[in-house]
């Protein structure tokens, strides 16, 4: 058995210029962080190995890996050419929130097959080969930042270019201020799910014929890189205005980016201490974000106490084995 253990992503600032439609015009940047909550991935040879048996929020066994009907699932194991095997996935959070539960699903499940099959691969390749499998062999209308964000741990700069190359810098910055930063972000899940395909259909078209949409996202990455700023500088109150200014130019970029629940309790933190703060995701559901000093937190507590909180700290390690058993299958 091995199991495969990969980290959900918090995006801060930059959202929507990892999608192609912006950066094969003009530079896209996201400044994200990895965090202590995690998608789950066991595999391990099934019993009768003429079955292969996929394991979600659904049971799947078939003879044929091509009547899979899980996507990725059906799509890694045709690639890998493998069958005969057992696939359980776990996860700390539901899917449809906004923290990339459908990119840590393909990192972790490209991560433990490799593993099942004894071979070595970098979370670099494990993200570049997701985001090959999602948007150019499945069609998804997504960007590249979830699975970066999912693959690569720890708080980091992604910059994507016009020749579909990634670059993934990590953030250096003090530990009393990462530290600071962490005890000042607080997530509240809204109780609504949402389709990011949908949402990014819109948005994709947008960005390709208005204007005020592609100067939005250019608008963002500048706001993007400043925060990394504020990051170095240890200006923090200045991160979360910058928080703030990000969320009012994306939830511009689609109909349904936001919402009226959204926004009312969007202004509710807003009033009652927090600095800024965004919805998670392509929108329309999940989790919110916000920045709020931890003397205000429990004002803002009480104002949200209608929300679940997800308490949660930033983690370093992304994609990792977490088990490997013995083989005892040939």
């Amino acid at each position: 058995m091995i199991i495969t253990r990969t980290p959900f992503r918090v995006s801060f600032a930059g959202g929507g210029s990892d999608l192609p439609s912006f950066y094969h015009r003009h530079e896209g940047c996201v400044l994200s962080t990895s965090i202590n909550k995690y998608m789950y991935i066991d595999i391990h040879p099934t019993f009768n190995r003429g079955d292969t048996v996929i394991k979600y929020n659904r049971t799947e066994t078939v003879t044929d890996i091509r009547k899979i009907q899980h996507p990725i699932a059906r799509q890694l194991l045709l690639d890998h050419k493998m069958s005969g095997v057992e696939i359980v996935s776990t996860a700390d959070i539901p899917s449809g929130t906004g923290l990339s539960t459908s990119s840590a699903y393909t990192v972790g499940l490209l991560h433990a097959l490799y593993a099942f099959k004894g071979k070595y691969c970098s979370q670099e390749r494990i993200a570049r080969e997701a985001c090959e499998l999602e948007i150019d062999k499945l069609g998804e209308p997504i960007g590249k930042q979830d699975q970066y964000g999912t693959a690569i741990g720890g708080l980091k700069f992604i910059r994507f270019f016009p020749d579909e190359t990634v670059e993934v810098e990590p953030v250096i910055i003090k530990r009393s201020i990462l530290n600071q930063l962490n005890d000042n972000l607080l997530l509240f899940y809204t109780g609504e799910t949402h389709s990011a395909s949908q949402v990014l259909k819109e948005q994709n078209e947008n960005i390709c014929s208005e204007k005020s949409k592609f100067n939005n996202l250019v608008q963002m990455t500048k706001l993007a890189y400043e925060m990394r700023e504020t990051l170095t500088n240890g200006a923090l109150d200045r991160f979360g205005e910058i928080l703030h200014e990000n969320w009012l130019l994306k939830r511009e970029l689609a109909s349904k980016i936001s919402n009226d629940t959204v926004e009312i309790y969007y202004k509710i933190a807003m009033e009652n201490g927090a600095l800024g703060g965004k919805l998670l995701g392509a929108g329309g559901g999940g989790f919110l974000l916000f920045y709020c000093p931890k003397e205000k937190q429990p004002r803002l507590r009480a104002a949200l106490s209608d929300l679940t909180e997800l308490p949660f700290n930033m983690e370093n390690s992304g994609t990792k084995v977490i088990y490997i058993g013995e083989k005892d299958w040939e």
